[in-house]
């Protein structure tokens, strides 16, 4: 039996624009995702993707229901352990990277290993050269964001992300400002993830050809799921 990694119960989420305005984002929601899956969410502008997928992360918080990773109830945890539970259990990637531009490739890599402090410094370092390795940057590890390409940058943020094993790997829109080619790449990254490592991936995209490879899609539209659909079969877990 699949085993559930996300859990949203009657998810709502209001914004205040005023004192006596409020508007929906999203009206009452409810999805599971089982471990081992990779989601596209799709929607037109406005359909709450994005919102969605923080409230996923704990970025933000439902105005009501319930969020569970991980088989634990993440809705009212305080700012300070839900930070260190994304450190430990959740990887984000953004439509723009967000490299630290001073630091190199390896030592953007290494950044979130050193905050966790989990691992001895020559054992960051290692698995932050395996990660760059992983995902084709074996000749860049000195590399600072500014002497990297677009999708060279993106496949740092995605390593970066990967960092600390993350239970799941969430993407907002992280082709988004990348040419066709790069796109693909990436693509096929999350892909070999997915199907090698079992790595959960859940990515918002407009992106219609990158969200019909994925193994599940889901439609959004005015904060409701419009549809539901898995494009193939889930590949079996990655023997441990």
């Amino acid at each position: 039996m699949a085993e559930e990694i996300l859990r949203l119960e009657h998810i709502q989420r209001e914004l205040e624009l005023s004192r006596d305005v409020r508007q929906t984002i999203i009206p009452n929601l409810s999805l599971t995702i089982e471990r081992g899956e990779f989601l596209a969410i799709t929607g037109p502008s406005g359909s709450g993707k994005s919102t969605l997928l923080y409230i996923m992360g704990g970025l933000d918080k439902p105005t009501s229901g319930r969020v569970y990773l991980d088989g634990e109830d993440i809705t009212d945890t305080d700012e300070r352990e839900m930070t260190r539970i994304r450190n430990r259990k959740i990887g984000f990637i953004y439509q723009f990277h967000f490299l630290l531009p001073e630091f190199s490739a390896l030592e953007n890599v290494s950044m979130p290993m050193l905050i966790g402090g989990r691992l001895t410094r020559s054992e960051t370092r290692e698995r932050a050269m395996m990660l760059l390795d992983m995902v084709e940057l074996q000749d860049k590890y000195s590399n600072k964001p500014s002497q990297l390409s677009g999708g060279q940058q993106q496949r740092v943020a995605i390593a970066r992300a990967l960092a600390n094993e993350p239970t799941v790997l969430l993407g907002d829109e992280p082709t988004g400002n990348l040419d066709s080619r790069s796109a693909d790449n990436v693509y096929r990254l999350f892909d070999r993830l997915n199907r090698e490592l079992g790595q959960t991936v859940i990515v918002v995209t407009h992106d219609e050809e990158f969200a019909n490879r994925a193994g599940r899609r889901i439609h959004l539209v005015d904060g409701r799921i419009e549809s539901d659909r898995r494009l193939r079969e889930r590949e079996p877990a990655p023997a441990t």
